[in-house]
Order: C-alpha cells, then sequence, then structure tokens
C-alpha cells in the first residue's frame, strides 16, 4: 500500500509527537475508559516536552466523539506547533502508545495495513441500486459517511416495471407480449445505467472490494452490463435491498464474513507473491540487514513485515521504504518464509544483490552438510515450499479485531 498522506510527517523534522489509540466509544463506560488512558498519555509526553496547547488540541481530537460506529482508532502525528496527520482506523491499534521523539513512531499504525479495505457496495432492484463507499479508515461498510455524496443512489428512468395483466383480464397475443417486452426493456436500459455510475466510481474512485446484493434479477441484469474487468472483480453478498438499513444483523454478518474473507485472500495471495519471488526469479530478499542494503540502493518496490515478529530497527526500514515510495503491507501473524519477519520485493536486482532466496539457501545448506569426499547434493526444485500461513484475529462482530487505516 502506498502512503502518501504519511509526507508532512516524513518531511517534518523533529521533534514529532506520535499517538495511537483505541478511541471506541460504544457505552459511556468505553468513553470514561478512554479518557483515563488518554490522561495517562498526555501525562507521558508533557513529562517529554510535548507544549500544552497541543497536547490541548490531541486532546480534543480523541475525545470527541466520531460519527463512525463500532471499534475504532486513531493516529495522530504532530510537531510541537501543529497536528500534522489525524487519521481515523478502521480497527484499534494493537498497543497503544504515545511517543515524543526525533522520529515518527509509524509501527502502530502500519500494522493495521491488512484492514485498510476501500469498499463499494452496490445494492440493485429493477428500477436502480444504491451505492454505498466505504473508506479504508471506517470501521464497516454500516457506519460512517457514505463517500458518494448525492452520487449515492441512481435511477434508471424507466418506470415499466411490473409484468402486470393489462385491462383486468388474462391477456394474450400481440398485446401481452408488447407489453413484457417494454418490460424488459426498461429493466435492461436501467441496468445500463446503474453500470455506468458504476464504472464512473471505479474509474474516480481507488476500490478493492466491489460487493453486489439485492434483486436478484437485477443482480443479473446488471453483472451483463458491466465491463469484463468490474464482473471479474463482483462479489455477491445475499439479503441486501434497496431503502433497508445495512446495520441488520443477517445482512451485516454478511457483510463482515465477506470482508473478512477478501482481507484473509489478500494476505494469502501477498504471502504467496513473496514465497514464489524467494524460490523463483529472486527478485525479493529477506532479513533486516538484505532489506536495509536494498532500501539503501532503492531497489524495494514493496516492504512486507510480519505483525508481531518485527525485527530491531523496524522503525528506521519502515520511514526509509515509504521516504523512497516504496509501498508498505503487513502480514498478520504466522506468515512463514519471511526471513526474521521482513522482507521486500524488489524494483530490479543485479549482481551485488544480496541472494537469499530459498532455494539459493537451500543449496548453501546442502553444500556445507556435504562430506567432503563427496559431491553436494542437487536442489530438487520440483518439491513445493511450504505454504505460508496467514492467520487473521478476529474481534466480537463488527469485524476483525487486529488490523485499513
Amino acid at each position: 500500500m502506498k502512503l502518501p498522506w504519511l509526507s508532512p510527517v516524513l518531511e517534518q523534522s523533529g521533534p514529532i509527537v506520535s499517538v495511537h489509540l483505541d478511541t471506541t466509544r460504544t457505552d459511556p463506560q468505553a468513553a470514561s475508559e478512554l479518557e483515563a488512558r488518554w490522561a495517562q498519555m498526555r501525562s507521558r509526553l508533557a513529562a517529554d516536552g510535548a507544549p500544552d496547547d497541543l497536547l490541548a488540541r490531541i486532546e480534543e481530537s480523541v475525545l470527541s466523539p466520531s460519527p463512525l460506529g463500532g471499534r475504532h482508532g486513531r493516529s495522530i502525528f504532530a510537531s510541537d506547533s501543529e497536528i500534522l496527520v489525524d487519521r481515523v482506523l478502521p480497527v484499534p491499534p494493537v498497543r497503544e502508545s504515545a511517543h515524543r521523539g526525533e522520529f515518527p513512531q509509524l509501527l502502530p499504525l502500519l500494522q493495521l495495513i491488512p484492514f485498510a479495505v476501500s469498499q463499494l457496495l452496490i445494492v440493485v432492484d429493477r428500477a436502480g441500486a444504491d451505492l454505498h463507499l466505504r473508506a479504508p479508515e471506517n470501521p464497516s461498510i454500516a457506519h460512517g459517511p457514505n463517500g458518494l455524496g448525492s452520487d449515492a443512489t441512481v435511477e434508471g428512468g424507466h418506470d415499466v416495471l411490473h409484468k402486470a395483466s393489462l385491462g383486468g383480464g388474462a391477456q394474450h397475443g400481440w398485446r401481452a407480449d408488447n407489453y413484457e417486452a417494454r418490460v424488459e426493456d426498461s429493466w435492461e436500459r436501467n441496468a445500463d445505467a446503474v453500470a455506468s455510475a458504476v464504472e464512473k466510481v471505479l474509474r474516480e474512485k481507488h476500490v478493492d472490494m466491489v460487493m453486489l446484493s439485492g434483486d436478484v434479477r437485477a443482480m443479473g441484469l446488471l453483472r451483463d452490463a458491466l465491463g469484463r474487468e468490474t464482473r471479474e472483480r463482483l462479489i455477491e453478498v445475499s439479503g441486501g435491498a434497496r431503502g433497508a438499513s445495512l446495520d441488520r444483523g443477517p445482512f451485516r454478518e454478511e457483510l463482515d464474513r465477506t470482508t473478512r474473507e477478501f482481507i484473509t485472500g489478500r494476505q494469502q495471495e501477498l504471502a504467496t507473491r513473496f514465497r514464489e519471488s524467494q524460490s523463483g526469479d529472486g527478485a525479493s530478499v529477506g532479513g533486516a540487514a538484505e532489506v536495509s542494503q536494498a532500501l539503501d540502493r532503492g531497489q524495494v518496490e514493496e516492504l512486507v513485515f510480519v505483525s508481531g515478529s518485527e525485527p530491531g530497527g523496524i522503525e528506521e526500514l519502515l520511514r526509509g521504504a515509504l521516504g523512497t515510495d516504496a509501498s508498505v503491507s503487513a502480514l498478520e501473524g504466522d506468515a512463514e518464509g519471511i526471513p526474521e519477519g521482513i522482507g521486500a520485493l524488489l524494483r530490479w536486482r543485479d549482481d551485488s544483490t544480496p541472494s537469499n532466496s530459498i532455494g539459493s539457501m537451500s543449496g548453501m545448506l546442502a553444500a556445507s552438510d556435504a562430506p567432503p569426499d563427496r559431491a553436494p547434493p542437487v536442489l530438487d526444485r520440483s518439491v513445493p515450499h511450504l505454504d505460508a500461513l496467514c492467520r487473521l484475529h478476529e474481534d466480537d462482530g463488527t469485524g476483525p479485531r487486529r488490523p485499513a487505516i
């Protein structure tokens, strides 16, 4: 994931204040606990030299009720004179922290990258559709503002929608056939209007997930009207209806389940890409020293780290990646095949690039273990390597508990 909105933080000279906090306010007790935790953080930051007027502004931000429901968090970065970034998090940070120092503390924010998912939900009937755009910082598509504003509703404009009897009796012949053809034509034209609106959103917005729900016949007509690329991205979700609340129990559960499955799949795809690169073309490196060298040479296309298993010096590596316009991605928990919990997919490599791919390391191990009077065994590259394991921790109802930004 590219994070250009962090540029003001990275370009600012220190000291930098970094605050990462669970700002969930689901009940009065949670609000009181938030105030108590912030009071402790504020005291520590004041002791470290943060100005009182700055801390007052941060306090106003973190303690003000959010329009977002459910579990969420907040990350704030500030110089001593102004707030540089104030970002709502889709879930609370893994660890709350407050820090003032020469450099920003990025890790608590970047650990949540897997859950930075933007979603477009299309709920259709035969007259049109309701479009719901969820930004990555919203905790769920059922909460928070719709990112489309006045473009959130599409009415096709063709209102001959029902195949009813003409003149009160059973209809036969050309009149009935003509009326039914007009109805079918209205459905198709309305689907075309919805498809045009959806394609426009996807051209203008960055959307990770495209979900479709609503009337079964209208869903089929819209699928036919969309372009091939968009059709291939569609994820069908049962239970939606135009004008109905997205927060209804069964439908919300379907949305949450579909989102978790998408995140799990994206994690698996990332782990597989890195593993295949390590065992194939070698356009990747693993381990802190190797990644640091690749960053110094501007080779890193995407930095990948395992949340909870980061090496020492991770903050410097994260700054190095963002400072060279590299993407940053996090894998949850038990992701195997990432040496020392950090690796990098490369833009390019040459003879001086460190080689620590799975195949290379396996061959070196075989050669070092071979008896001196025997040739080292040939590495069998036909044996597949173990799949990386990705585990996501779920919370109690509004979506994944740990890692979107």
